[in-house]
């Protein structure tokens, strides 16, 4: 559904040209300190603005409508408005009939017998991220001194990042790329196997990041063709410091006191300049696709804020329930 968590719970709602996107958190303890001043560093980082992302610029200011008294969290749920501004809906007229390859259009408009708002993407939009990373901000206040830090290792399977885009946006094309996240100072044994291991509850919030296709931990894939002599990490004090870090801070499911490590796939935006073809539900036959709007060329170069609030959120979950036992 819409929300998530089992202590620390979010619940999304808006779409991305309706009136507003906002998030309601509850779980969140009194007496952490919250204004609105509060979210803008992370939500600056989340804008547009780099070449190869999208010219929509929205004015993204909290609206704090509960939750939150004389400059403190309450103990109460918190709900945060964003209203929606700078929107032309006009652009995504043509979706409703013909939906992108690639894109939510075709399941959407199956799966809500054509009510969904198809309007840039409606509530499968990757503007709901704004959300996340709102939420993001209270959890990693929730969360101190664990610190936690992401950043974009390659796009469009280079590591050359700046020369990547471009060429991406000299073709009309799009590409993705891989976000790597690290967080510290975690203590040891946070985490409820089997079903809420710490990398159970952090990949089903990568997950509902709109274009993610992979996520792996530690050494992840390289795993596979690795011997255990090579992969094991040696146990080299009683704080569970290892001399190797292939588990990527996790063993057994639980926080074993080293760093987390983490990676998630990006997809190439759907919406590309190129023409395409798509199946059109008006006429039955597939015909030619010309995408309008305003898009973004990596969406991946947005996304390591967005990681951050998502390891926020499951790290801040797995730190309640670790102290409710």
């Amino acid at each position: 559904m819409n929300s998530t968590g089992r202590i620390f719970r979010i619940g999304l709602f808006g779409e991305s040209h309706g009136a507003g996107i906002g998030v309601t958190i509850d779980g969140c303890p009194p007496g952490l300190p919250l204004t609105t001043e509060s979210f803008m560093e992370d939500l600056g980082r989340r804008k547009p603005g780099k070449t190869g992302t999208t010219p929509r610029v929205e004015e993204d200011i909290p609206e704090l409508l509960s939750g939150q008294f004389n400059g403190f969290t309450t103990g109460a749920p918190i709900t945060i408005l964003f209203r929606n501004k700078n929107v032309r809906s006009g652009d995504y007229a043509d979706l409703r009939e013909t939906p992108r390859p690639g894109h939510s259009d075709f399941v959407a408009y199956k799966r809500f017998r054509g009510y969904n708002d198809y309007r840039g993407g409606g509530h499968f939009s990757g503007r709901l991220t704004l959300c996340l990373v709102a939420a993001g901000v209270i959890a990693k206040k929730l969360l101190s001194p664990v610190t936690i830090e992401a950043s974009l290792i390659s796009a469009g399977g280079e590591t050359n990042i700046e020369k990547a885009v471009s060429a991406a946006l000299e073709t009309g094309d799009s590409i993705g790329g891989v976000v790597e996240c690290r967080a510290n100072n975690i203590p040891v044994g946070w985490g409820e196997p089997f079903f809420d291991s710490v990398e159970s509850v952090i990949a089903h919030l990568a997950f509902s990041i709109p274009a993610i296709k992979g996520v792996e931990f530690g050494s992840g894939f390289g795993a596979a063709s690795m011997r255990g002599s090579a992969h094991n990490d040696p146990i080299i004090d009683d704080t569970g410091k290892t001399a190797t870090n292939n588990a990527g801070g996790i063993s057994g499911g639980l926080t074993n006191g080293n760093e987390l490590v983490y990676r998630i796939a990006v997809k190439p935006t759907s919406s590309i300049s190129i023409s395409q073809s798509t199946y059109s539900v008006k006429t039955g036959k597939v015909e030619k696709l010309e995408v309008k709007g305003r898009h973004d060329a990596c969406i991946a170069l947005r996304v390591p804020v967005v990681m951050e609030a998502i390891t926020a959120i499951a790290l801040a979950d797995l730190k309640l329930m670790s102290e409710s036992r």
